[in-house]
């Protein structure tokens, strides 16, 4: 009898020794899953363990020493870095995407991606010959923080533009051009997701404001319909011929949710006061060579026309570069009028709250770029007095 008890509590004793042991490890495997490990870290530890990694998203490898950073191939791979604007491949890792993941991590399909911090789980083993993840069983998007409270203008972030302190004429546009130039471009297709973000009614999420009427209605409107609504370019895009090729013509800082006939009635008209009224856009006026948006809007249009005769300058080959001038009827020159009205209205409609937002959700999610006339409106008259 005695012989069994003591048996009893060896065996006692031991499942106490073991259920204190899970116990023990349990902190560290929380802590394990809450903590991701940092590129660096990634990096250092290519033992084809499975493990977590964390860092923001700097282009696509294509091989060992190489990482493209636009016109990506294919959805098959990205770079992950500590910082956004890493460009050193030896502090980056390289992730193979599995098909399951590519509609939403590809980069091909999603190049807005770029720049944004996303959380990899896979085996930390070579990939390209080069420091990777493979086998990657989860991947997430960081999401919190990073839209604005649309009730609050967002103070212009000055550090963004020390280049341009102190500058006036030329040099302060040539400034600013260097400023804005590298920005990541989207593709067309994904401008409509786009829109729908940057030109949320604030009064009702599930819509977008229409530029040049103002109406609000369904996100998920868009098309070809006589109620649609569509991409309008304000700088029109056969003013300097590039369409919707990547850069200007699917810059968003330009391109702006329209009613359909409405988009079709102003065309590649430039910008003047005067005409007759149309029907559907109340307060707007046209006629065979110009058309005058809403008194709300004039001062965003005037704003995005000049960032882009800021940010196109021609340097890059294959962009055009855009010039503001005097004149209307302008045609398939890479001119857009008329400069002394848009002036004029950028001086009668101010900066918003709307446009604030908007400018701020171009930056921190999809271009990574600003429109320095929305920051600063002084900068209006500093270049063109």
């Amino acid at each position: 009898m005695k012989s069994k008890r003591i048996h009893c509590s060896k065996v006692w004793m031991l499942t106490l020794l073991i259920f204190a042991l899970i116990l023990s490890a349990l902190p560290y495997q929380t802590s394990q899953a809450a903590s991701p490990l940092t590129v660096s870290q990634a990096i250092a530890n290519q033992n084809h363990a499975a493990q977590t990694v964390q860092g923001y998203v700097v282009g696509q490898p294509t091989a060992t020493s190489t990482v493209v950073t636009s016109n990506y191939p294919n959805d098959y791979a990205l770079a992950l870095a500590d910082s956004p604007d890493e460009t050193s491949t030896s502090k980056m890792i390289y992730v193979q995407i599995p098909s399951t993941f590519r509609t939403s991590f590809g980069l091909q399909t999603n190049p807005t991606l770029k720049g944004n911090i996303i959380t990899v789980t896979g085996d930390l083993t070579a990939y390209f010959s080069h420091a990777g993840i493979k086998n990657v069983t989860a991947m997430s998007k960081e999401t919190s923080g990073t839209t604005p409270d649309p009730t609050e203008p967002t103070p212009p972030v000055e550090e963004y533009y020390n280049a341009a302190a102190g500058k006036t004429g030329t040099a302060l546009k040539s400034a600013l051009h260097t400023i804005i130039d590298d920005h990541t471009e989207i593709s067309y297709s994904a401008v409509w997701d786009a829109l729908r973000e940057t030109d949320e009614d604030p009064n009702n999420a599930n819509n977008v404001i229409l530029l040049y009427t103002g109406r609000s209605q369904g996100k998920y409107t868009n098309g070809t319909g006589v109620d649609d609504w569509n991409r309008e370019h304000v700088w029109a895009k056969s003013h300097g011929d590039f369409g919707t090729t990547l850069g200007a013509g699917t810059d968003l800082h330009h391109l702006r949710p329209t009613d359909m006939t409405v988009n079709s009635a102003r065309g590649n008209l430039d910008f003047d006061n005067g005409g007759s009224p149309h029907s559907e856009a109340i307060g707007s006026y046209y006629d065979s060579d110009s058309w005058e948006p809403r008194d709300e809007v004039k001062g965003d249009v005037a704003r995005m026309l000049f960032y882009m005769a800021v940010r196109y300058e021609g340097d890059i080959s294959g962009e055009p570069d855009l010039e503001l001038n005097n004149l209307v009827n302008n045609g398939t020159a890479p001119y857009h009028g008329k400069l002394s009205v848009l002036l004029q209205w950028h001086e009668q409609d101010p900066v918003d709250d709307r446009e604030r937002r908007r400018n701020e959700i171009i930056y921190l999610d999809y271009q990574h770029n600003r429109n320095p006339f929305i920051d600063h409106p002084e900068w209006v008259s500093a270049i063109w007095n």
